[in-house]
């Protein structure tokens, strides 16, 4: 039963966290573009009920996770459901410090919590040290954790490819996927002018 409700909140959370990546690739057409696309998903996403089940979902996810990984830490072998079990337990770690950090950006310093909330640590030293690889390993944690479901899930092979080699090419597109948001996060917005607003994110 456990699994079941985590593999459903899952698939909830996935549906945003879509939506956000597509967000965050067009930081590679300039802060503009990307701004003009958050306030479009921000008409599906934004909104008291779409919100709601997006934290519920969450919730589960937290909770559900940590309980599976207690139960499984020990017992797990292979690869594929040591990588489902890790990334999990970084995925709910993620969660709950980000959604921290942005119900305190919006509820308590009264920020819109746009791309210029998230590159404000990405595009500073010595604070990019910690996010650059904070956000890096959330994304690589995603699609590790899709791919390692998949690998047990898929029954067949498509195209030829194998279940094991095509959860091979989750993760490396995954990864290739991190570096490119992580360049259009950073690259993209150096020499940019982030709002003074937002200088309460760096202790200024």
């Amino acid at each position: 039963m456990a699994k079941r409700v985590h593999f459903i909140s899952g698939l909830t959370i996935t549906i945003f966290i879509v939506f956000h990546l597509i967000n965050h690739v067009y930081s590679l057409f300039g802060v503009e573009r990307h701004i003009e696309l958050m306030n479009l998903f921000r008409l599906v996403y934004r909104n008291a009920l779409a919100e709601t089940i997006l934290l519920l979902s969450v919730l589960v996810q937290i909770v559900s996770g940590i309980k599976l990984f207690n139960r499984s830490r020990k017992v797990v072998h292979g690869f594929w459901k040591k990588l489902q079990l890790w990334s999990g337990l970084y995925l709910a770690i993620f969660f709950v410090f980000h959604l921290g950090a942005v119900f305190l950006g919006r509820l308590v310093l009264n920020l819109d919590t746009n791309i210029f909330f998230g590159v404000a640590g990405l595009n500073t030293f010595p604070f990019n040290l910690f996010f650059i690889p904070y956000y890096g390993l959330a994304i690589v944690s995603f699609f590790g954790h899709i791919a390692a479901i998949h690998v047990q899930k898929s029954k067949r092979p498509i195209f030829g490819i194998t279940p094991n080699k095509q959860s091979s090419l989750i993760l490396v597109f995954g990864i290739l996927l991190t570096i490119t948001i992580l360049f259009g996060l950073t690259g993209r917005f150096q020499g940019i002018e982030i709002p003074s607003e937002y200088d309460v994110m760096l202790g200024k």
